[in-house]
């Protein structure tokens, strides 16, 4: 049992810091004002390996470990969530097309996945189905070329910024045997958007309603096998907890050394914060439940890399407690700041109110508990 990063995941952890402080951080308040990322960001982003982190080298991935991934979603989140966040996405897609996807499938969306020409958004939730995710009601019909699709996807990330959206689909019967996997590109006839949703935080990433009306894709646009789309798409959710809660571990963390670096600056009846031991207690207590929510993550990450039969369950317990324990200390952490941790110009307001989402996207919080008590009670029915 080794705890340590080895020399190259801390050289990975160290160069997506490195690009986020300089690359990110300075524009995350002006990009949240204008509510997009510049696309020129990618390619930037491409160039250090990280357009395709689990595809294989192959074609044009750099075929890192989930756990090598968790630490470039943490560092990129210093600089901002929903930036990491976003490019987390892309990259949940890119793994599922490189696990799941033929050899056709993977040669034609992978390279370009990879260098970020083509960013992918991922549609699985619709208006009617979010934490029953198997309800949902997309068609996609036989056609003589492929596939006709009609329906609404909701709350989709990058909506009418990206490339490609991977679609997930009612190919059949209700239920989820009847979901399959497809691309939808980006000018597709029939593909429409809804207005930009106003949101609480994540506001650097445009979102809307994803619309098909008779929409026509090609056959070779599905992803592995009909029908097959609903165990894709929560293989993919796997991997998409851990980066979803390391990012908001890298988020928590950047408020708290924001918090920090404060209480030795800000003065208070005649000395600075740091010298209160309530406050110092404060601090402690929440690097504490930091360093505890990454040891937590980093061994889901280890499970799912080395195909335990329980990672899904220890995703699902770390996504809970890693979100939860994230808005804690970033809110405890402006509450550190008193009135100045309000404001915008010292960056803490900003992080909590991106953590939020990370509790109730990749599956809420209340589903993460779900998976993890039937895993116990199957686990006590079956020894």
């Amino acid at each position: 049992m080794d705890f340590a990063l080895s020399d190259e995941q801390q050289m990975i952890f160290d160069m997506a810091h490195g690009f986020g402080q300089s690359e990110i951080a300075p524009h995350a308040q002006a990009w949240e004002e204008e509510g997009t990322i510049p696309k020129s960001l990618w390619p930037k982003i491409a160039a250090l390996g990280f357009g395709g982190l689990y595809v294989s080298e192959e074609y044009g991935g750099s075929g890192l470990s989930r756990l090598d991934a968790t630490l470039v979603f943490e560092a990129l989140a210093m600089a901002c969530p929903a930036v990491g966040s976003f490019l987390s996405i892309h990259n949940m897609c890119g793994g599922m097309i490189d696990k799941f996807g033929s050899a056709d499938t993977k040669a034609k969306w992978l390279p370009k996945m990879c260098t970020m020409e083509t960013v992918f958004s991922y549609a699985l939730t619709e208006p009617g189905s979010g934490s029953d995710a198997s309800a949902l009601r997309t068609k996609a019909s036989k056609t003589a070329t492929g596939y006709s699709l009609s329906g609404t996807k909701a709350f989709i990330s990058g909506g009418g910024y990206s490339d490609a959206y991977l679609v997930m689909a009612r190919t059949g019967k209700n239920g989820p045997k009847g979901i399959s996997s497809m691309v939808v590109e980006a000018g597709s006839e029939g593909l429409s958007f809804g207005a930009l949703e106003k949101k609480m935080g994540w506001k650097a990433q445009p979102t809307t309603q994803v619309q098909f009306d008779d929409c026509n894709i090609p056959a070779e646009n599905l992803i592995g096998e009909e029908g097959k789309g609903f165990n894709y798409a929560m293989a993919g959710l796997d991997g998409g907890r851990l980066n979803i809660s390391a990012s908001a571990l890298g988020g928590a963390q950047q408020a708290l050394n924001i918090a920090l670096d404060y209480m030795g600056e800000r003065q208070a009846f005649g000395k600075t914060l740091d010298q209160f031991q309530a406050l110092q207690f404060r601090v402690a207590d929440m690097e504490t439940e930091l360093q505890a929510a990454r040891t937590f993550l980093r061994q889901a990450a280890w499970k799912l890399d080395t195909g335990a039969p329980d990672a899904s369950k220890f995703c699902a317990m770390a996504k809970r407690f890693v979100t939860d324990t994230a808005f804690e200390v970033a809110n405890g952490s402006l509450q550190m700041l008193g009135g100045y941790g309000y404001l915008a110009d010292y960056g803490i307001e900003k992080i909590v109110r991106d953590l939020r989402v990370h509790q109730i996207l990749e599956g809420t919080n209340e589903i993460m508990r779900l998976i993890t008590a039937r895993a116990l009670l199957k686990e006590r029915d079956h020894g």
